[in-house]
């Protein structure tokens, strides 16, 4: 198969392009830099200059493409609170590349986070079948691609949790916590710090990927979860044991002061399953969880 991957010089991405590489495909990968087209040459992918901005050049090298990974997303707005900015240009791509895929019942997979679910599912462990139809910050994208099953592609939204971790994890959420930890003095956890959060390695997140690619059913709403959740304040003391730093709970009007835009998400309560996702693709986590490789310390040395 010939995927087309946004994203594909980034973190999960810099994982998925060899993992199909090596499982029989072809990548072609958009590269936004000369820098990111030199690694995805170097890996053996060929290259699309463009960014998400470039609708036409998305429906291009969708509509030549046997599959489609959307994994890009604007994080660079995201980390200034341009939460809004960061989710219109993800639909606005997601629909280019929908218009060219129509009819085709070509795959597409696209990239949620379980993070939505933490608004929505309340005392229990979120599943595969819980969504919100109400729309909102990256829900709309989602439930497009849902939607775009009925249209002749083979959709399916595969949901990463807030910490997908490994030595590729350069400026992910755990990177972020722990330059906020060293800039405080102190790895903070709001209030109690008992709210969960849930974990995958990119190693196994990209073979779930390349899964979904596969064989996903058209309109899968499927998890990359590998710890279904672990609780902040003991992801924070993690945090802490590798700076020699103690780790400590700050209020809730703190955070914002001590963990930047990482505040809104550090309260949330996000057990989620991935049982379903086990079940559909045959997939399993194989790769250290995220404590395993806190302790391995590759996350605290300074370039």
């Amino acid at each position: 198969m010939r995927v087309f991957i946004t994203g594909a010089s980034g973190h999960v991405g810099s994982a998925l392009v060899p993992e199909l590489l090596h499982n029989g495909h072809q990548v072609l990968g958009l590269a936004r830099s000369d820098e990111s087209a030199k690694r995805l040459t170097d890996w053996g992918a060929e290259v699309v200059r463009g960014d998400l901005h470039d609708l036409d050049r998305l429906r291009a090298a969708a509509a030549a493409a046997d599959g489609v990974v959307h994994l890009a997303f604007r994080h660079d707005a995201m980390m200034v609170g341009d939460l809004a900015g960061a989710a219109e240009s993800d639909l606005a791509a997601l629909q280019a590349i929908g218009d060219a895929l129509a009819g085709t019942d070509k795959p597409l997979v696209s990239t949620s986070g379980t993070g939505m679910l933490a608004g929505i599912v309340h005392d229990r462990v979120a599943t595969e079948a819980d969504y919100d139809p109400n729309g909102g910050y990256r829900i709309d994208a989602e439930n497009y691609v849902v939607e775009l099953a009925g249209k002749g592609v083979r959709t399916s939204v595969l949901r990463l949790p807030a910490i997908t971790h490994s030595r590729l994890d350069l400026h992910g959420f755990a990177p972020s916590l722990i330059s906020f930890a060293r800039r405080n003095g102190f790895a903070a956890y709001v209030g109690d710090g008992t709210n969960r959060w849930p974990s995958v390695h990119t190693l196994d997140a990209a073979r779930a990927y390349r899964l979904a690619l596969e064989s996903a059913p058209a309109g899968s709403r499927l998890h990359a979860v590998q710890d279904e959740g672990i609780e902040f304040r003991t992801i924070a003391a993690a945090i802490g044991r590798g700076l020699d730093l103690p780790a400590r709970s700050v209020t809730p009007d703190e955070a914002a002061e001590y963990i930047g835009f990482l505040s809104r998400f550090a309260v949330m309560d996000n057990p989620t399953s991935a049982a379903r996702t086990s079940e559909l693709l045959d997939w399993q986590p194989t790769h250290p969880d995220l404590l395993a490789d806190l302790a391995e310390g590759f996350y605290f040395k300074e370039n």
